[in-house]
C-alpha cells in the first residue's frame, strides 16, 4: 500500500490490477446490494437472456477500481468524490478483469484528481470505461 499526495501526482501516472470474478463474488455482491436479479444468480434464467449466461453486476465491475484507488494511486487517504462509468460488454463468471487507473487531470487548488479508468477482460475486450474524481491525500498517509 502507498499514499501519493496531490503535489506528487503527475498526469499520466497509472496503476493496474487484475481480479478474476467468481460466482462467490457475484453472490456476495447480490447479498450486500439486495440485487438478486436472476440474470446474475439463476443459471437457467440467464441462458434465456441476450448474454446466454449469468453476468456480474455492473456496479461490481465499477467497484473493482476501489482497492486500486484506495491503496495504490493515489492510495491511502484518498476519498472518492464522483464517478462515471459506461458499460461496454458483459462480465461473465470466471472473467479476469484488468482495471487500469490513470491520472487524467489535476486541480491542486481544489485538491482533486480526475482518474481515467478502464476495465478489460482476459481477451482484451473493453468491458467498461469511465472516470472518477478523487480527493488525494494532502500529506502522505502512513500506517
Amino acid at each position: 500500500m502507498r499514499s501519493v499526495p496531490i503535489d506528487q501526482l503527475t498526469v499520466g501516472d497509472a496503476v493496474e490490477s487484475r481480479k478474476t470474478v467468481s460466482e462467490t463474488d457475484v453472490y456476495l455482491f447480490a447479498g450486500i446490494t439486495g440485487d438478486f436479479n436472476p440474470m446474475h444468480v439463476d443459471h437457467e434464467f440467464a441462458k434465456g437472456t441476450p448474454f446466454g449466461a449469468r453476468v456480474a453486476h455492473g456496479p461490481l465491475t465499477l467497484a473493482l477500481c476501489a482497492g486500486l484507488l484506495g491503496t495504490e494511486l493515489p492510495g491511502l487517504g484518498t476519498v472518492a468524490v464522483s464517478n462515471y462509468v459506461e458499460y461496454k460488454a458483459p462480465v461473465f463468471f470466471g472473467d479476469t478483469i484488468a482495471v487500469r487507473a490513470e491520472v487524467g487531470s489535476l486541480n491542486p487548488d481544489r485538491n482533486r484528481a480526475t482518474m481515467a479508468i478502464t476495465w478489460t477482460n482476459q481477451d482484451g475486450t473493453l468491458v467498461a470505461e469511465g472516470s472518477m474524481v478523487v480527493k488525494p491525500p494532502r500529506e502522505p498517509v502512513t500506517l
